[in-house]
């Protein structure tokens, strides 16, 4: 894992030069810029995880430049002040800017050391706070005593070693984050940060600036690839990906560099690939849907996450789990499951996996009454879970009389009309939902006969 990557801000040679060799002595990157014009260069061309940044420049003053840089969006990493002339008016100004701290010359070493450690710690803090680790508790280790979940434990433990692209695959609901999250927790790179993706969040009107970033007037926006930089980068659902964000992606991963959107200079990467999928990327490779090259780039170390109905001795251990979370996280009351409950659950299929057993313990803690889950409770509890799952899915009967040709059309003309009219005609949702790429989507509604605005049958 790389080190945090500090830029060194400072007109005068000496400090610059002794701040270097400390910093660099204490396991830090650095850089260093003699000027504003220099600083701006240098952020530019790799994003810092730690500025420290002198007041008095010949060229800018350093509030000048920390205003610069905040006008661009919020700061994705701390900025330290420096100054031999500061004053409380300026310390306030810098802190109302979004600088971290501020340090007055001459410089006491061991203070700086301490403000930059814990500088560096809080906005690890405060990049799972926006998200950026997207969950709040603590890293667990899977949960599940069955066989196939000690092998694939061990089978992270051993690949978590090595820097290496992994393909995690699995049935939605199957626990594939909970197994990335996981990984990086236990790999070197555990100290940096955990970027998680959701393809499906990247289907706006310009994704390649969220995943790149993009440089604009001068302004640099990081992109959340940059932000993973030191770390691992999750790309959930790496199957929906759009087709130009995919040959970006992959000349990322040859070359360990690419361009913001609208920038000129390369930016160097180190982050270790962990994308997700709930598709079989090798038959959507085939219909021309997933680019091949990107497939066997991504697909170094494969990792397959079981349904749960296939691993059922783990339920126990999962409903412990849940219920001990719910009530530790969101304060529930404590409930325990009977026996006659536990093996009910354990003879259940579980079409929606773990979430689907995380929600129904939820559920149960939630509405129900006393200190224990019975078998009756649990199997209402299931009712409702299937009488949902009918109103959601009416039923359709099959037009035997017609040729199977035709009656796929007409299944899916009904399917198709049905989803965007309970979506609102949002195509983005719609191709999330249905697991086919939005130009794909376009096509198949053309053929279909479907106006796609309206989610009505044109006529024909």
């Amino acid at each position: 894992m790389a080190s945090a990557y500090i830029l060194v801000v400072d007109d005068e040679p000496d400090i610059r030069s002794l701040l270097q060799e400390i910093l660099k002595d204490e396991g830090y990157e650095v850089d260093v810029a003699e000027n504003g014009a220099a600083a701006r260069h240098a952020r530019r061309t790799r994003r810092p995880d730690l500025v420290l940044l002198d007041i008095w420049m010949p060229d800018i003053d350093g509030i000048s430049l920390l205003k610069e840089w905040t006008e661009e969006g919020p700061l994705t990493y701390p900025v330290i002040m420096m100054s031999g002339h500061g004053t409380v008016e300026t310390a306030v100004e810098a802190t109302r800017l979004g600088a971290y701290d501020f340090i007055e010359k001459p410089l006491s070493l061991a203070k700086l050391l301490v403000t930059v450690e814990r500088a560096l710690e809080a906005y690890n803090l405060y990049r799972e706070n926006i998200g950026l680790r997207r969950q709040a508790q603590p890293v667990n280790e899977p949960v599940g005593r069955s066989n196939v979940m000690q092998q694939l434990r061990e089978q992270i433990k051993r690949v978590a070693q090595h820097d290496t692209t992994v393909l995690i695959s699995g049935e939605p609901g199957s626990g594939k984050g909970v197994m990335a999250r996981y990984l990086h927790a236990v790999s070197p790179r555990r100290d940096g940060p955990f970027v998680d993706i959701g393809i499906a969040s990247l289907l706006g009107d310009n994704p390649a600036v969220e995943l790149f970033g993009n440089e604009e007037n001068g302004k640099v926006h990081y992109g959340l690839l940059e932000q993973a930089n030191g770390g691992t980068l999750f790309l959930d659902d790496i199957g929906d990906m759009d087709g130009t964000i995919q040959a970006r992606l992959l000349g990322a991963l040859e070359t360990g560099s690419y361009h913001r959107v609208g920038a000129t200079e390369p930016v160097k990467i180190d982050v270790r690939i962990i994308a997700a999928t709930r598709y079989d990327l090798t038959q959507r490779v085939k219909e021309g849907v997933f680019r091949n090259d990107l497939y066997y780039h991504l697909n170094v170390v494969p990792l397959r996450v079981p349904p749960l109905r296939e691993r059922t001795e783990d339920v126990p251990d999962l409903l412990t789990f849940y219920v001990d979370f719910f009530v530790g996280q969101e304060n529930l009351p404590y409930r325990s499951f009977s026996v006659a409950a536990q093996n009910r659950l354990r003879n259940y299929v579980w079409p929606g996996n773990v979430r689907e057993l995380k929600n129904l313990v939820q559920r149960l803690l939630i509405v129900g009454v006393g200190d224990d889950i019975d078998a009756p409770e649990v199997e209402a509890a299931l009712g409702v879970v299937r009488a949902a799952a009918q109103a959601q899915t009416p039923a359709v009967v099959p037009d035997v009389d017609l040729p199977l040709r035709e009656a796929r059309e007409n299944f899916e003309r009904r399917y198709f009309m049905e989803l965007l009219a309970r979506l609102d005609s949002n195509i983005n949702q719609v191709a999330h939902h249905s697991g086919i790429e939005r130009t794909h989507l376009y096509r198949k509604l053309r053929a279909l006969g479907i106006e796609p605005k309206s989610g009505a049958r044109r006529d024909s």
